[in-house]
């Protein structure tokens, strides 16, 4: 793809995520998206063939970026596998603590409502969240080995359960507008794996 069209590509799709972190998927028209980023009208279907494929495409984007994150946290390699993982939850932690507990997480904001609108989006979801637990789940097994974690689980169960967890509370805590249901999870996560 020539860098013209993947650089407006790319803006539409950082424009998209702006808005739909804020006002859901279903809330935003596509004209709203291509104002918000500065791309003629008739530019939407040259870089996406239906809404559905758009919003698919918006969650793969995140997902990419979202791991680019990951990745460069465990690539600290001054770090104990348990700094990595804290360092991950602390980064959560902040992202969901954001704008009154608002946060930028799409899959807290669109999980419940793209599962019931877009196949494709619910699956490059599901996809995204397992690849985020495989993450976590490789971090705690270096753990184990390097002698930075005690985990009373298996690295793929606490991983599993420990995402979970913060999923809840980060849905929790913005309903609440409140970080409190963040701090437990926080401390939940330090029991699990004695840190």
């Amino acid at each position: 793809m020539p860098a013209a069209k993947t650089d407006t590509r790319r803006s539409i799709l950082d424009a998209a995520r702006r808005i739909v972190v804020a006002k859901g998927y279903a809330a935003v028209g596509i004209n709203e998206v291509l104002a918000a980023a500065g791309v003629p009208k008739g530019s939407f279907y040259h870089h996406f063939s239906s809404k559905d494929a758009f919003g698919e495409a918006m969650m793969k984007s995140y997902f990419d970026d979202y791991f680019a994150v990951m990745d460069r946290i465990a690539a600290d390699t001054g770090a104990s596998a348990a700094e990595h993982l804290m360092r991950y939850w602390q980064y959560f932690y902040d992202t969901q603590a954001a704008d009154n507990c608002q946060g930028g997480c799409l899959v807290v904001k669109l999980g419940a409502e793209i599962s019931d609108l877009s196949e494709a989006m619910r699956v490059a979801t599901k996809t995204g969240t397992a690849e985020i637990v495989d993450r976590l789940e490789k971090m705690i097994a270096r753990g184990i080995t390097d002698g930075s974690l005690a985990v009373g689980l298996g690295p793929r169960e606490a991983a599993e359960a420990l995402y979970d967890l913060w999923i809840g509370a980060s849905m929790i805590a913005k309903i609440h507008g409140s970080p409190g249901q963040l701090d437990r999870a926080m401390a939940v996560t330090r029991q699990v794996l004695h840190v």
